[in-house]
């Protein structure tokens, strides 16, 4: 057995043994904690394979935007509390959750072995055209034209996902500001990590989206370290989440979508078909819309973290 194929089998390993354990977690903490680590081991199958782009996204979004959600949750559930304490019943629904998993799991493995060999494949064609787009790297060549249509549902589909996450929010509290991060001010080493770190992480953002068009990167990877940025400003007490009825903020969260729509439309005129684009000006449009895309994604991940509006403006007041 060579060490690369060893180190594949300790993975998979895990990965079975993690899952196994997230459904027998005793607590909803448990499972958030297995959860994310989960998904920081699937990232490392993701470099693995040779998808650096689709690890970045998953440690970004799956193990920490999806995680840290999940940890929230639990927090509101009592963490320390057993399922059956908060409503969930015990051997029946681990039975049926272990059950359709185990059904899923033989379902995807029968498509991966019923594939002809080779497997039928886009890539010589998607190779073949990249050039148009002007940009250099396959991942963000395939999102942002040969399947852009999903690229933009995907961005907009976040917008209800944090319609949703304010409606839970009664309506005396409607009109204040997000209040679920915790208040952690102080003026110890939190406090000094958020005024020196922001500076970098915003660099480091810059870098994803800009080389995203040649290297593994982008909007979504990019987006996820501003908005790390900004709640670790925010829970260090140096600033304070909008009002959910601000206008800036509303018009930057739509800011992206309607830069991706409106060129979408525009190249019905100047490419002959909704979300083409001229290949003299493929690549700027290209880098336009995934610079829009990134400020408003980051917003709505931070708003996302941020909670539901309290109605005494949540959080505390930021201190100079």
């Amino acid at each position: 057995m060579t060490s690369a194929l060893a180190v594949d089998a300790v993975l998979a390993l895990l990965i079975f043994g993690l899952a196994l354990w997230i459904n027998a977690a005793r607590t909803a903490y448990g499972a958030a904690l297995g959860f994310m680590a989960y998904g920081l081991l699937l990232a490392l199958v993701w470099v693995r394979l040779a998808a650096v782009d689709v690890a970045l996204t998953e440690v970004a979004l799956g193990a920490g935007l999806t995680g840290f959600l999940l940890l929230g949750a639990a927090a509101r559930l009592a963490p320390d509390a057993s399922f059956d304490a908060v409503g969930v019943s015990g051997k029946g629904s681990r039975f049926l959750i272990a059950l359709l998993c185990a059904v899923v799991a033989v379902g995807l493995a029968a498509v991966v072995l019923v594939l002809p060999d080779p497997a039928p494949t886009l890539a010589p064609l998607v190779h073949a055209n990249l050039a148009r787009t002007g940009v250099g790297n396959p991942v963000t060549g395939v999102l942002m034209a040969h399947r852009a249509v999903d690229t933009l549902l995907e961005t907009l589909v976040l917008i209800p996902a944090l319609i949703g996450i304010w409606s839970l929010s009664s309506d005396p509290d409607w009109g204040g500001r997000p209040g679920s991060l915790p208040d952690l001010s102080s003026n110890g080493p939190l406090t000094l990590l958020a005024q020196v770190l922001p500076p970098f992480g915003i660099l480091v953002a810059i870098h994803l989206v800009w080389v995203g068009a040649e290297d593994p990167g982008g909007k979504f990877q990019g987006a996820a370290v501003l908005a790390a940025m900004w709640v670790l400003v925010l829970v260090a007490g140096l600033g304070r989440a909008p009002r959910v009825t601000s206008q800036a903020s509303r018009l930057l969260l739509v800011l992206g979508p309607l830069v991706f729509v409106g060129i979408g439309i525009a190249g019905v005129w100047l490419a002959g078909a909704f979300l083409a684009y001229p290949e003299e000006w493929a690549k700027p449009l290209i880098l336009a819309i995934e610079a829009a895309l990134t400020l408003s994604v980051a917003l709505v991940l931070g708003l996302l973290l941020a909670g539901p509006p309290v109605a005494d403006g949540g959080g505390v007041e930021p201190r100079p």
